[in-house]
């Protein structure tokens, strides 16, 4: 069967193939259950412990998991019992330790919770099968480590490494195959030295330091407050696409990269702008609705779902959950989405561009801190001029960008995001805060000692930060409340009411590394304020107004170059940007330098202690080898697909317009146009012919003079594989405009982003 073939026969089973439905659950009266009766069935939550287990043991289990004692051998068998009988009354027949190494992705390995027991005897070897999960089985497990990436820290002879079960996020049971489930455990991953070779052990550490610090600051201001405890918030809106999956399966681009190497656009895409918040394609909706079902019962608070602004892309955001279960909760929606879409027939691309000339896909951060009574540190309140506590925490996030964005621009940096940063709704490399009109006002009129400006509608009525009312002007519609700021789309860091949106981290990646930088450029900046504090203060025991007013005058000015409210995709910003003195990063290998500069080191390491030298070097060189490996990879598939499909096509149908030629003019017939298209086509088959050999040599010199070097190679590929992949697209997609459509051998972007 031909290609043309397969693709027409893909457009017919997408259009007229059978459609997955799938039975709500219901109550015993046959009324559909409320959602708040289905979220966290498949979740051993401390509830459903604290049913199982003596109140001694889960007493004690509390106090480890607070911090305040370790965890003994009787009450890790007694949870591991409970959890056992617990999650094999849901099927489960295995479990495993599932963690986050640094691949961007999850791993997890099964064991089951068969056991034999041998016994001899007079009449010879007795075996008795029992099911059996021991308190050291829950605690730890022993993956290689040396078969992940370690850079460098772990070698095929030193392969022991250790999961280690991360108490503070709850196990839950997923569904396995043949009606069977698997008991899942989340933990971190370290090596035999104890160096963290994952994403969350970092988290976690980033998490306990900033709660340290920013627990001292509010102490500082607000002696009576008593706050033992500061938390990170995070909400995850994750984009991506939905396509079909049998066009997926004949484009071997996005197979092996996840996303396509070559490919036109189609006369209609995103320019008329109606996809974005449009009707949900009943395909996607029905997918979508089965991953939201999936969710609920792992306890994921899926909140919202929508059309995104590029065809067939889409997404789904949660409910604001503790940093280190947000991240958690990402990664298993993730995954879980991916496996709901695959009995829809669809595939979901996370990939940040897998389509050029349309919107990217990014990973938007919405993080705040709070303590552990529940106050949000970020939310400025009505009067934030006055709301010290606040001004303090807000400057102490803009004293992190200030003096730590490259450490930001590190934690977003691969080849996939580096397609959509600053350009389709992605932020540019130049990291600024936007805070909005008000929020500038209170901080300009502080610095300058000067009262508030007075604005009358349609500005603002007043300088209130818990917003402002609109009359819409038509009488069968209410008044509205009007937010504290407009919406900046093009800040990568922007303030939007009580919390920071961290716009520019990449949809396939996980959230914990850039939460993790973000936690600690904010520490840092903590302790800073905090030391200008106490010595603005001098031998009182408690700072007054006039002493916290000196140093939020004081961070006022400081921070002011990060501060931007105007259009970060203009050239002027950029001008303006350099005048300020903020580093523009224009890519990856550039800034995955900055991770081992003095200045950043330092503060990952001796002065926050979340990373251990070791550890920051064997990132750096995990993050460079990765970007090298990402583009060789693309390089050779492009290559393959050019090669061996592309140009074989253009051939073919060049052959078939010369044998037409050839018979018009042995009939007398004039055969002029076929002639005027074989004379377009042969420039267009020689400048692919030409651009390919170019790339056939670029990546071959690549691989050849791969260093110990780890950045050079890295800038290498940047410098000498990227653009030639890009020229090598150009010719192929003037080429794909010029080729018959039947001789095509891939499916194109309309049948690709117009088929759900």
């Amino acid at each position: 069967m031909s290609a043309y073939e397969l693709r027409k026969n893909a457009l017919v089973k997408a259009a007229t193939g059978e459609k997955r439905e799938i039975e709500y659950p219901r109550k015993a009266d046959g009324k559909p259950k409320y959602p708040s009766e289905i979220y966290g069935e498949n979740v051993f939550t401390l509830k459903t412990m604290a049913k199982a287990l003596p109140k001694p043991i889960f007493s004690s289990f509390l106090k480890q998991r607070r911090g305040r004692q370790n965890l003994d051998k009787t009450t890790a068998d007694s949870i591991a019992h409970a959890v056992r009988v617990w999650a094999m009354d849901r099927g489960a027949t295995h479990y495993t330790h599932w963690f986050q190494p640094q691949t961007g992705a999850t791993a997890e390995k099964h064991d089951a919770f068969l056991s034999l027991i041998t016994s001899f005897t007079p009449g010879g070897e007795e075996v008795t099968p029992i099911d059996q999960f021991s308190g050291s089985q829950l605690l730890q497990s022993e993956p290689d480590a040396s078969s992940f990436p370690s850079g460098g820290m772990r070698t095929t002879f030193e392969a022991r490494g250790y999961t280690i079960w991360d108490t503070s996020s709850s196990m839950f049971v997923q569904r396995g195959p043949n009606g069977t489930s698997i008991l899942y455990i989340p933990s971190v991953f370290i090596s035999y030295n104890g160096d963290a070779l994952d994403e969350k052990t970092g988290l976690l550490r980033s998490n306990e330091v900033l709660s340290r610090a920013a627990s001292e600051l509010v102490n500082l201001l607000e002696p009576e407050a008593h706050v033992a405890h500061v938390y990170t918030t995070l909400g995850t809106e994750q984009e991506f696409f939905l396509v079909d999956r049998t066009m997926y399966a004949l484009r071997p681009d996005l197979k092996i990269t996840g996303r396509t190497l070559v490919g036109q656009l189609p006369p209609r895409h995103q320019q008329l702008e109606d996809h974005y918040f449009g009707r949900i394609p009943s395909r996607v909706m029905r997918t979508i609705s089965e991953l939201e079902l999936e969710c609920l019962r792992l306890g994921i608070p899926i909140k919202t779902r929508h059309n995104e602004v590029a065809p067939a892309q889409f997404e789904v955001a949660p409910i604001f959950e503790e940093a280190s279960v947000a991240v958690d909760h990402n990664l298993l929606t993730m995954d879980v989405l991916h496996k709901v879409a695959h009995r829809h027939n669809l595939r979901v691309l996370y990939h940040e561009k897998p389509f050029k000339g349309v919107n990217g896909s990014g990973k938007h951060c919405n993080w705040a801190v709070a303590t552990d009574r529940g106050e949000n540190l970020l939310d400025p309140t009505v009067r934030p001029e006055t709301n010290f506590r606040f001004l303090l925490f807000l400057l102490a996030v803009l004293r992190a960008l200030q003096e730590h964005a490259p450490l930001l621009r590190v934690a977003i940096s691969s080849s996939s995001n580096e397609h959509r940063l600053g350009a389709q709704e992605a932020p540019p490399g130049i990291i600024s805060a936007f805070l909005g009109d008000q929020l500038n006002e209170v901080l300009n009129a502080i610095e300058e000692d000067r009262p508030l400006k007075n604005f009358s509608v349609p500005q603002f009525q007043s300088i209130k930060v818990g917003g402002t009312v609109l009359d819409v002007k038509v009488a069968a519609l209410p008044h509205i409340a009007r937010d504290l700021t407009d919406r900046n789309r093009t800040s990568p860091f922007a303030f939007t009411g009580n919390k920071f949106e961290f716009r520019a981290v990449g949809s396939k990646q996980s959230p914990s590394f850039p939460v993790t930088v973000l936690n600690c450029a904010v520490t840092a900046a903590i302790t800073e304020i905090i030391g200008e504090l106490r010595a603005q203060m001098g031998s009182k025991s408690y700072p007054s107004d006039e002493d916290k007013l000196a140093v939020i005058r004081k961070f006022i000015t400081l921070t002011k170059p990060v501060r931007f409210e105007g259009d970060n995709y203009s050239a002027e910003w950029v001008a303006e940007a350099a005048r300020r003195g903020l580093p523009n990063i224009r890519s990856a290998p550039e800034a995955f330098t900055y991770l081992v500069k003095d200045k950043h080191l330092k503060m990952l390491t001796t002065e926050t202690g979340i990373f251990s030298r070791g550890e920051l070097l064997s990132r750096y060189h995990i993050l460079n080898e990765r970007y090298a490996k990402d583009v060789i990879i693309e390089a050779e598939t492009l290559k393959s697909i050019v090669g061996q499909q592309i140009l074989p096509a253009a051939l073919e149908y060049r052959r078939s317009l010369a044998e037409s030629a050839a018979a018009l003019k042995a009939v007398g017939v004039e055969s002029g146009p076929e002639v005027d298209v074989l004379n377009e086509l042969a420039p267009l088959v020689a400048l692919l012919q030409s651009e390919h050999k170019k790339l056939g040599k670029a990546v071959a010199k690549l691989v050849d003079e791969e260093t110990e070097d780890s950045n050079a190679h890295a800038q290498a590929a940047y410098d000498s594989v990227a653009p030639a992949i890009a020229s090598v697209r150009e010719a192929a997609d003037a080429l794909e405009a010029a080729v018959a459509d039947k001789f095509w051998p891939l499916p194109k972007y309309t049948e690709l982003l117009l088929t759900i």
